[in-house]
């Protein structure tokens, strides 16, 4: 059987005009199953054509989100932004949602699909939420740090198969006003959503934490890229 292609979003270094991501994402991929294929930041006719070539597309972790995508001003407390990946992810974002693609964002992910769809962000949790749960551990980041609390009617629970679950969390921002065209599908005990769900597309789903660095040990992350990729090759 044919193995899918899945399109990586990639981090940008405007500075040194390279891409890059983490291999931890490529290698989930090729342990499900599929092939990873790094996406580079092309113009639109070419960037159009070489996501058609995928049979779905993972929004990987990295910078911030530029606020001014939510209708606000970067606070002191935003982090690095990166104004080409933004227009890049988005215009891939609106293809998938054309072409009826399998959609996965993983921590920047997650953030970017809500964005991308009409809602906003924390831009600062320590600052403007004030919680005490720790949202950014250090490193072993294969390592869980606090526990999130799955929906049952969404299809994260389907997968991972009960209500309590123990992630890694590698965060500083987080989906604060959810897209009128999604759903919460985990909140940590903080009220943080953790996770989001499109009912109306076949496969999108985007988490907060990082599965990518527990598919090996963690049965949630795996059952998560291999649903992910199955989808991708239907």
């Amino acid at each position: 059987m044919k193995k899918p292609i899945i399109g990586l979003t990639p981090t940008l270094d405007g500075d040194h005009g390279t891409m890059q991501t983490r291999l931890d994402y490529a290698k989930a991929v090729e342990h499900a199953g599929g092939v990873p294929l790094l996406l580079p930041p092309l113009g639109p006719d070419a960037l159009r054509e070489a996501a058609l070539a995928c049979g779905g597309l993972l929004f990987t972790g990295g910078v911030d989100v530029h606020p001014a995508l939510y209708g606000e001003e970067p606070l002191a407390s935003c982090g690095e932004i990166s104004p080409k990946r933004d227009e890049m992810e988005l215009a891939l974002l609106r293809l998938a949602l054309d072409r009826e693609l399998p959609v996965l964002g993983i921590c920047r992910g997650i953030q970017l699909l809500n964005v991308g769809l009409g809602g906003t962000l924390w831009q600062d949790l320590p600052s403007q939420l004030g919680t005490q749960l720790c949202h950014s551990q250090r490193p072993p980041y294969d390592m869980t740090i606090h526990t999130v609390r799955l929906e049952e009617d969404s299809p994260l629970y389907a997968l991972i198969g009960r209500r309590s679950y123990e992630v890694n969390s590698t965060h500083h921002q987080a989906v604060r006003e959810l897209a009128p065209s999604l759903r919460a599908a985990a909140r940590a005990s903080d009220g943080v959503i953790e996770a989001v769900w499109r009912p109306e597309s076949r496969f999108f789903l985007g988490v907060q934490w990082h599965p990518e660095f527990r598919y090996r040990i963690d049965g949630g992350a795996s059952a998560l890229f291999g649903a992910f990729v199955e989808a991708c090759r239907s």
